[in-house]
């Protein structure tokens, strides 16, 4: 942090919640500017602090916010503006100081992030990027109340509410106690006496009080005396009066002691000064010992170098205990740079830059696996050198060294917040050549793929995948060919598990000849995915054996979605404990990533896990950062699972008009214009909410949908339940019951073929409620009482939407059957088990009035067994349309024999056609 000032010496902050770090150097006066700061800061909740560059504005703004901190239960927050070079990433760069989802650099991310928070945000060096940082800070005090804002820049930023504050120079007393104060860091010794007060007046007025001036000159009292360094800025300022027109003198001599104390170093200390422009933000020892030796300078010679430079105050050192980081302040920065241009270095040295950068990306790239988190830190530490490396490389006239960097970078951007920017220099990488069939270009487009794939889940790059398995192909590299196989499988997975499966098999194929753990791993996890979308979570869990989960310990993003669609399953199968543990370590796999689509997703399940097991505040506390996340969004930010859990929080507390707005855009969801696996599963909830919602017709229509979606996709679950939602439609109906009971029992005989416990709760109790509605009878009240100790038993009560249904049933029941029988049959029902219970069900179902023999006699399953016969279907392919096993189908085709008195296929197949040309009118 740059500048101080002083009257007297304050000790330096200790570090504050937030980010706010404490400076290494004390402040110094400005005693008025605090109090007038604060007291703006009490009244207003926009301050900005004016001057010239060099004024002192960052480090008074980061005292005044020190002094305040106690008033921020949630951190005061600094963020430093200087290398951002683009007005329209100043959200994202003001977001990803908070820790707030970065989604395309869009506000909404930072202001829903902060929306209830009570905060102080310092946005430092705003003079460059005015019009982005007046549109953040004006989203961010409408959207967050209770969240205050102090800027530094070279002029107001012109927002309503704004308070201005101009930060003066030094008064005379100020500016000599700074720089005493900073030439005691140079000199221990140093005190003010009659040999030199008169010299250290006379170049604090040359300086007009500059904070940063008077710390330059500060430190070059370790080689000059006071009289020396007046005398330098005498001679030095007599050559600036013809400065730029209508520059403040204070910019003219600011610019003026710079170029000063550049002269007077000495030669091995300007060419490294200069050549470290090269560097945006912070940089390490390492790579200034690279780029800064050349030429007249060795490799040796850059660190004494350096630190020389920090002694005179023209490089910031950041010591840390694991590795020291420096930076020019920008302005100082901006000078070397021209001078770096003036010596004719500044294209060779950036082509260096990109150089050195490229093989660090290449280097850490061994890293990344076996210490995936520690690979993230250090590539994020230099991300501001890797983004200027780039658009350098890519602008280059040989773009090669920047399409390499681009490639290198792709694994970063797919875990990491800065996907949709990643996903931009891939295209602008791609583009330079578009033509090349190389493995540079393969691995360009494999990951323009991969980040897509987390940046935008059904925006992935099919096209490009596609090209990059052919251009793999073509060069021989099957690692590569396995990723781009794999990323294939990510796509068709939205729309067809069985090429998605396919797929699958060939990546893992190839990777075990290329030798890519991910694709091992990833392949694997996919299919498990599938699985558990299939309702085969038996078969799923299987295929996560240890070899898979070794592959995935590096890949917290696959390792997260396995584990959400475990917790998934789990729950399926009436398991909410494990369902529980499963979803709570998926947020925690998650979490690091801070990419929203995992994040999201890993809280959709467990808010539906919580919202099932009767904790709806907890399940609403879990989404909320999701929803503020997404409310307002510029850009459709899809999160699969997130409208589904939305639709069972509003289910559970008896809001189906709101289910039904959750669900629509979910029922909508489509792949290159077909259905996607999101819109079966939310297609039967929608039907059943919107008939809950006393909107039937409309109901009949999205479930005859349903239906047709989930078979082609191959999805049990969501299959039963639009039978079920179809039953409840049908109740209501002339011969209704009957049909209601025959759906219902459809549904139950998918959830029995598929283990779907939780989901056979609801038919029990549906068909307890259809069947006292036709005739009530003990059995009814068995299979309520028998659902219900299983609730209790497997903790998964009723919500809101089944309670009043289940109690008005209870009650017809008790008042029919009269409450001695009521009350023998729930005790009788109590001591059944979940799986008795269905058994009996599923034995009761003949009562109810139905034909024994005849067309009449079948149900709606064995009239779907009947007319896929007659398509000259084979028992394989029937199970597969109606989502059953062959032995199911076997027993439903044995029943159709006897109750139409048939013996094969043949004759049912003639049967069924002669029945269609009778009930074809003449």
């Amino acid at each position: 942090m740059r500048g101080s000032t002083g009257e007297h010496t304050v000790a330096s902050p200790a570090r504050v919640p937030g980010n706010l770090v404490a400076p290494l150097t004390s402040f110094v006066g400005r005693h008025t500017e605090i109090e007038a700061a604060a007291g703006l800061l009490e009244r207003h909740r926009l301050v900005t602090l004016t001057g010239p560059g060099g004024a002192g504005k960052t480090r008074l703004a980061a005292q005044v916010a020190a002094d305040r901190s106690d008033r921020y239960p949630d951190g005061v927050w600094w963020v430093d503006l200087a290398t951002v070079s683009d007005g329209t990433a100043v959200a994202e760069t003001v977001a990803e100081a908070v820790g707030a989802p970065i989604v395309g650099g869009r506000v909404h991310a930072l202001r829903n992030h902060l929306a209830g928070w009570r905060s102080l945000l310092c946005l430092d060096n705003a003079e460059h990027l005015l019009d982005g940082v007046a549109s953040t800070v004006e989203a961010v005090l409408h959207g967050c109340a209770q969240v205050s804002v102090l800027v530094t820049s070279r002029e107001p930023l012109g927002v309503p509410g704004e308070a201005v504050l101009g930060v003066p120079p030094l008064s005379d007393d100020d500016a000599l106690s700074l720089f005493v104060d900073r030439a005691r860091l140079v000199q221990p010794s140093f005190a003010l006496d009659e040999s030199n007060t008169a010299a250290i007046r006379s170049i604090a007025a040359h300086l007009d009080g500059i904070p940063l001036a008077l710390e330059l000159a500060a430190a070059w009292l370790r080689t000059l005396t006071p009289r020396q360094v007046e005398a330098g800025l005498d001679d030095r300022f007599a050559l600036l009066v013809r400065g730029p027109r209508g520059a403040q003198r204070r910019q003219r001599t600011l610019a003026g002691s710079i170029d000063w104390s550049y002269a007077l170093l000495d030669e091995t200390d300007r060419v490294v000064f200069r050549r470290l422009a090269v560097f945006a933000g912070t940089f390490g020892l390492a790579a200034a010992r690279t780029l800064c030796a050349g030429g007249t300078v060795s490799a040796a010679e850059v660190l004494p170098a350096l630190g020389r430079l920090v002694d005179k105050s023209l490089v910031v050192a950041d010591v840390r205990a694991d590795e020291s980081r420096y930076r020019l302040l920008e302005t100082i920065r901006a000078f070397a740079a021209a001078r770096l241009v003036e010596a004719e270095e500044d294209t060779a040295l950036r082509e260096r830059h990109l150089a050195w950068f490229l093989l660090f990306v290449e280097a850490a790239e061994a890293d990344r696996e076996p210490d995936v988190d520690g690979w993230r830190r250090a590539l994020a530490l230099e991300y501001d050198n890797l983004r200027a490396a780039l658009d350098w490389g890519l602008a280059a006239e040989d773009p090669r060294a920047g399409r390499q960097l681009a490639a290198a970078l792709a694994w970063l951007w797919h875990l990491d917040r800065r996907g949709r920017e990643g996903i931009g220099f891939l295209h602008r990488a791609i583009d330079r050549v578009p033509d090349e069939r190389s493995r540079l270009q393969a691995r360009l487009m494999t990951g323009l793929a991969l980040v897509a794939d987390t940046a935008g889940p059904l925006d992935v790059e099919h096209d490009a995948a596609a090209r990059a398995v052919e251009l793999a192909t073509g060069v021989g590299d099957e690692g590569l060919r396995a990723l781009c196989l794999n990323l294939l499988a990510v796509g068709a997975f939205y729309t067809d598990f069985d090429e998605a499966w396919r797929l699958c098999e060939q990546a893992h194929t190839a990777a075990q000849v290329g030798g890519n753990t991910f694709v091992l791993g990833g392949a694997r996890a996919l299919q498990a995915m599938i699985l558990h979308l299939r309702d085969r979570h038996a078969e799923a869990e299987a295929v996560i054996d240890d070899d898979v989960r070794q592959c995935l310990r590096h890949h917290r993003g696959v390792l997260s979605s396995v584990l959400t669609y475990q917790a998934d399953g789990a729950l399926a199968g009436a398991d909410p404990v494990r369902a529980l543990a499963l979803a709570t370590e998926a947020l925690l796999v998650a979490e690091p990533l801070g990419d929203y689509l995992r994040v999201g997703m890993a809280r959709s399940v467990l808010a539906q896990v919580k919202a099932l097991t009767g904790d709806p505040a907890g399940a609403a506390a879990v989404i909320d950062p999701v929803l503020r996340l997404v409310d307002g969004a510029d850009d459709e930010l899809f999160i699969p699972g997130l409208d589904q859990a939305m639709a069972v929080l509003a289910m559970r507390r008896g809001d189906p008009a709101a289910a039904v707005d959750s669900l629509r855009r979910a029922a909508r969801s489509t792949d290159r214009g077909a259905a996607t696996w999101i819109a079966g599963r939310a297609l039967p909830r929608l039907g059943a909410a919107l008939a809950a919602a006393g909107r039937p017709d409309e109901a009949v229509a999205v479930l005859d949908r349903a239906v047709e979606v989930t078979r082609r996709l191959g999805m049990p679950g969501p299959l039963a339940e639009a039978y079920a939602a179809q039953a409840e439609l049908a109740a209501g109906g002339a011969d209704g019951p009957a049909r209601a009971v025959e759906l219902h029992h459809a549904a139950l005989t998918i959830r029995v073929e598929h283990r779907l416990r939780a989901a056979q709760l609801d038919s029990l109790e549906a068909l307890a409620r259809v069947g006292a509605a036709i005739h009530p009878t003990p059995d009814d009240v068995r299979i309520l009482s028998a659902a219900g100790s299983a609730r209790t038993d497997l903790g998964l009560p009723r919500g809101a939407d089944l309670r009043q249904a289940h109690d008005s049933a209870a009650a017809e029941l008790r008042q029919a059957l009269g409450a001695p029988a009521f009350g023998r049959a729930a005790a009788e029902g109590a001591r059944l088990t979940l799986d008795q219970a269905v058994g009996y069900a599923r034995r009761a179902r003949g009562r109810r009035g139905r034909p024994a023999t005849g067309w009449s006699s079948l149900t709606p399953t064995e009239l779907e067994v009947v007319r896929l016969v007659a398509e000259g279907c084979t028992n394989p392919q029937i199970g597969a349309r109606l989502l059953m096993s062959r032995g199911t189908v076997k027993t439903h085709l044995s029943h159709i024999f006897t109750k139409l008195d048939t013996t094969n296929r043949t004759q049912l197949a003639a049967a069924a056609i002669d029945r269609k040309d009778q009930d074809r009118p003449d």
